[in-house]
């Protein structure tokens, strides 16, 4: 049983099924299903909110478990000679959609459509490790470039949505995130007394970095993203991305191994509260999303690997020109991530559709890497 729903987590089954799920009901009953996604739930918030806002939290500090985990001795991004091949081509995989994006826009699209320029950056983890198993088998070297391209560009996401993204109905108040450097003093205070428990990081630590985000109006999904490396962690990182160690009993790794579950089962709810789109709303805003991830990724990230590994930062073993064309073409998969910011993007509920079935779309990536993988005959390693 246990095997059975851990397949179900690694083939992301809970979020495309939120996906599924959100797409029908937004086509089939669209006032019923606006009117759960939005209408008051808890008090006077709404199961948008309560997923956007709070959930959200959680699937972040994930994020920020990997890139903390990937920093330490024995990590994929440590020493950092070991990293500046992805870590470049990382920004090749952030700049190539931009540039894409803005040009497109130029010619196509109009000046209202220029702040979505950031939905395309940020690559979804868990399709993207799915997809390149099935492409390059579970052990081959791309796998582990692909993830930490990936999780480096969450991180730029992150940053990317707390600076350029802020409410455009309330203007950023500086002054309140004072509470969020108090959170991040009261970790760093946790750490320095040895506190053996995640537990009051997340609770005083992140409950003082969320209420310091949302007072000041940047968003406050992104609380746990200042408090997580703060956690403890390992002596030494025994395990690559995503891999448990039944050894390791630090704050950090008891926070990913307790609440792991609750995040992959919980993306259904951001499946379902994001991804309801009418196939009506498809406009200038999804193809310039979607060519931004497939066109500007791919060439980013091949471009930018290239060039480091010209430099003298070589790619990993068995990771030639064909390889990092894949990862670059996998690296388009923007699904999770891409929602998000284009919720953060757009008020006008048609343009922020159009710009979200753009992202709904780029699942297509995964399916053209698949094809591509068998037809240049790429050698997986189970």
């Amino acid at each position: 049983m246990k095997k059975r729903f851990n397949l179900l987590m690694e083939f992301s089954v809970p979020l495309l099924t939120g996906v599924v799920v959100a797409l029908a009901w937004a086509n089939l009953a669209p006032s019923g299903y606006h009117h759960f996604i939005h209408a008051p739930m808890l008090g006077t918030r709404s199961f948008h909110f309560l997923t956007n806002e709070l959930f959200m939290v959680l699937f972040f500090g994930m994020a920020a478990v990997e890139i903390t985990k990937s920093c330490i001795p024995g990590g994929d991004l440590y020493p950092l000679r070991k990293a500046i091949n992805p870590l470049m081509a990382t920004l090749g995989g952030v700049i190539g959609p931009v540039l894409v994006y803005l040009g497109l826009n130029a010619v196509i699209g109009d000046p209202t459509l220029t702040r979505g320029w950031g939905i395309p950056t940020a690559t979804d983890i868990a399709l993207a490790w799915l997809v390149a198993s099935l492409v390059f088998g579970r052990r081959h070297p791309a796998i582990a470039f692909l993830l930490l391209l990936a999780i480096v560009d969450d991180a730029i996401g992150l940053a990317i949505i707390a600076v350029f993204y802020p409410d455009p109905l309330h203007p950023i108040a500086l002054q309140w995130l004072g509470l969020t450097l108090a959170g991040m003093g009261v970790a760093f205070l946790l750490r320095r007394g040895k506190a053996a428990s995640y537990w009051p990081y997340l609770l005083l630590g992140g409950g003082l970095s969320w209420a310091g985000l949302f007072k000041a109006h940047v968003h406050p999904a992104l609380a746990l993203a200042f408090i997580v490396p703060f956690l403890p962690p390992p002596p030494r990182e025994r395990q690559h991305l995503f891999e448990d160690d039944p050894r390791d009993l630090s704050p950090l790794a008891s926070f990913e191994h307790e609440w792991k579950v609750v995040v992959d089962c919980g993306l259904f709810m951001f499946g379902l509260a994001n991804a309801g789109v009418e196939f009506a709303a498809i406009g200038v805003a999804t193809w310039l999303v979607l060519a931004s991830l497939v066109i500007g990724k791919t060439g980013g990230i091949f471009s930018m690997g290239l060039l480091g590994k010209r430099l003298g930062y070589p790619l990993p073993a068995k990771v030639g020109k064909k390889e990092l064309l894949l990862i670059g073409l996998i690296a388009g998969l923007g699904l999770t991530v891409a929602l998000f910011v284009a919720g953060e993007a757009f008020t006008d509920p048609l343009i922020q559709g159009a710009a979200k079935m753009g992202a709904l779309c780029s699942v297509g990536c995964g399916i053209l890497a698949i094809i591509a993988g068998r037809l240049m005959r790429v050698r997986r390693r189970p």
